[in-house]
C-alpha cells in the first residue's frame, strides 16, 4: 500500500524540462541527420509534391457527351451485302459515358416462333428417352421450353423457341474490321463548386473546321477531343484486329489536377487508356459480348427477326480530378505535423541518450533534478541573508577605517606644511594639552577598538613629528 501511495503522490508532480548540453557527437550526428530528413520531407513532399498549403476539393462534377462516325460494309451468304453506320453499331446510340460498338457478329436470321431440336452444344437439352424432356421444363443455357420429346435424329429434345437456333459458329475475323478508322467524339465538361471554377476538353474557338480535321495528339492538338478506335486500343498496348474479333472492355480515364493558384490555363485534361478485361484473348474470361434482335412482319403479319450474337469493345469513360488552392489553415497544419516529428526526434534521441548507452546513468544525473519548493526555498532564502549579513558587516568596517584613515592624513599634512612660526605657536598649545592629559589621563572614544587597532595595524604608516621646547633661564 505504501507503494502505491507513493506511486498516487508521484502522478501529482509537474515535470519540466531542463537544457542540458550534452557534447556526444553521435546522438548528435543522428539527431541533426533525422532534422534534415524531416525538413526533406515537410519542405519536398509535403509541400512542393503534394502541395499542402492548399485547400483541395476532390468532389468533381463532370457530364461526358460521346459521338461516333464511320460506315462500313459486310456481306453475309445469308443476308448477303449491309451497311454498317454509327446508328447500327454503337449501342445505346444516344451517346452515354458507357457504349458498345460492334466488330464482330453471329446472324442467326428469319426466325420465326415453333418447334425445332434444342441445340447438342447445350448440355441440358440433350436426351436418351422422353424421360429426360420434362414437358414445360426449359433448357439451362439453351434457347426454349422442352415438348416432352426427345429427337434421335440430333439426340436432343424438341423445344418450343425462335427457330431455329441460333448459329453458334463464331467467324474468326472481325466482319467489322474495318471499324478501326471510325471516331469517336468525347465532350467533357468538369466544375469544382467550392472554387466556382469550370472547364471543357474541347478547344474554344470560332474555327466551325477545327474539330472535322483535327486528331488528338498530346502535345500539338490536347484540347481536341477526338479519337480513332485503332489508336485507343493501340494505347492499351494491344492490336485493334486481336481485340475486335472476341471483344474486349477499355476503360478511357480523363484528369483533370488543378492548382489554381495558377492561370486557368495550366489545368489541363489527362487521357488515360487501359483495357479492363483479361489481357490474353485465349481466355475463356476475355472478350465481350451479348445478344439482340431485329423484328419484322412478313405479308402475313406474322413477326419474325433476326437475332445478332455482337462482339466489340465496350468503353468505360471515367472522369477523376481534383482542384488545390492555398489556405493558410492547411498550411498551419502541415508546418504543425513538421513541428511534431521535429519532436518525436528529440525524445528518440532521449531515449537513447539516458537508458540505450553505457553512460546512460551519467546522462541521467545531468538531466532529471527534484526540486521541492517548501524545503529548498527555506534554504534559498537563509543563504540570502548569511550573504547580506556578510556583506554588511564588511561594509561597516570598511567605512569605520576610511573615517579613521582621513584625520591621520589631514594631521600629516599640516605639519608638513606649517613654517616656523606656526610650529612656536603650536608647540605651546601641545604642551598645555599634554600636560592636561597627564593629569585626566586619556579619553578613549565609543567603539575605538576596531579604529584604533586598524591605525597601529597599518604598515607604513607615518610618525607624528614631535617637536619640544626648553626654556631659558
Amino acid at each position: 500500500m505504501a507503494g502505491w501511495g507513493a506511486f498516487c503522490i508521484s502522478l501529482l508532480n509537474y515535470k519540466t524540462e531542463k537544457y542540458v548540453i550534452a557534447e556526444n557527437k553521435r546522438i548528435g550526428i543522428l539527431f541533426r541527420l533525422y532534422q534534415l530528413a524531416v525538413l526533406g520531407y515537410i519542405i519536398g513532399w509535403v509541400f512542393v509534391v503534394k502541395k499542402g498549403y492548399q485547400e483541395k476539393e476532390e468532389a468533381i462534377q463532370t457530364s461526358v457527351i460521346t459521338k461516333l462516325k464511320g460506315v462500313t460494309l459486310t456481306n453475309s451468304t445469308d443476308t448477303g451485302p449491309y451497311l454498317w453506320s454509327a446508328e447500327d453499331y454503337v449501342i445505346p446510340p444516344n451517346g452515354e459515358q458507357v457504349f458498345f460498338i460492334v466488330t464482330n457478329y453471329i446472324e442467326t436470321p428469319n426466325q420465326r416462333l415453333g418447334f425445332c431440336a434444342e441445340s447438342f452444344k447445350v448440355p441440358n437439352g440433350r436426351c436418351q428417352s422422353d424421360d429426360d424432356c420434362m414437358e414445360g421444363e426449359s433448357v439451362a443455357a439453351g434457347h426454349g421450353i422442352k415438348t416432352g420429346l426427345c429427337l434421335n435424329s440430333t439426340g436432343t429434345c424438341e423445344i418450343h423457341a425462335w427457330c431455329p437456333v441460333e448459329n453458334s459458329k463464331r467467324p474468326t475475323e472481325p466482319l467489322l474490321s474495318e471499324a478501326e478508322n471510325f471516331t469517336i467524339y468525347i465532350k467533357n465538361f468538369i466544375r469544382f463548386p467550392k472554387f466556382e471554377f469550370s472547364k471543357s476538353n474541347v478547344l474554344e474557338t470560332s474555327d466551325e473546321g477545327y474539330l472535322k480535321r483535327c486528331t488528338y495528339d498530346s502535345q500539338e492538338h490536347p484540347y481536341c477531343p477526338i479519337f480513332h478506335l485503332r489508336d485507343l486500343v493501340s494505347r492499351t498496348g494491344h492490336d485493334f484486329q486481336d481485340m475486335a474479333a472476341k471483344g474486349g472492355s477499355v476503360g478511357i480515364l480523363i484528369e483533370w489536377n488543378c492548382d489554381l493558384d495558377k492561370d486557368s490555363s495550366q489545368c489541363n485534361p489527362h487521357y488515360s487508356f487501359t483495357r479492363l478485361d483479361m489481357n490474353l484473348n485465349n481466355s475463356i474470361t476475355s472478350g465481350y459480348n451479348f445478344r439482340y434482335a431485329r423484328y419484322y412482319k412478313d405479308q402475313n403479319g406474322e413477326t419474325y427477326r433476326t437475332l445478332y450474337k455482337v462482339y466489340g469493345i465496350r468503353f468505360d469513360i471515367m472522369i477523376n480530378g481534383q482542384a488545390g488552392k492555398f489556405n493558410i489553415v492547411p498550411t498551419i497544419i502541415a508546418i504543425g505535423s513538421g513541428v511534431a516529428l521535429l519532436g518525436i526526434g528529440a525524445f528518440a534521441c532521449d531515449m537513447i541518450l539516458l537508458y540505450m548507452m553505457n553512460t546512460s546513468s551519467f546522462y541521467r544525473e545531468r538531466k532529471f533534478e527534484i526540486i521541492n519548493f517548501k524545503y529548498d526555498s527555506l534554504s534559498f532564502v537563509s543563504d540570502i541573508r548569511g550573504r547580506n549579513r556578510t556583506k554588511h558587516k564588511d561594509g561597516k568596517a570598511g567605512h569605520r577605517e576610511r573615517r579613521s584613515r582621513k584625520p591621520a592624513a589631514e594631521k600629516n599634512n599640516s605639519v608638513k606644511n606649517t613654517d616656523e612660526t606656526q610650529l612656536a605657536v603650536e608647540s605651546s598649545a601641545a604642551e598645555e594639552g599634554q600636560l592636561s592629559v597627564e593629569k585626566r589621563g586619556p579619553t578613549i572614544p565609543r567603539n575605538t577598538g576596531q579604529r584604533y587597532s586598524a591605525l597601529i595595524s597599518q604598515p607604513g604608516a607615518e610618525t607624528k613629528p614631535h617637536i619640544t621646547f626648553s626654556s631659558h633661564n
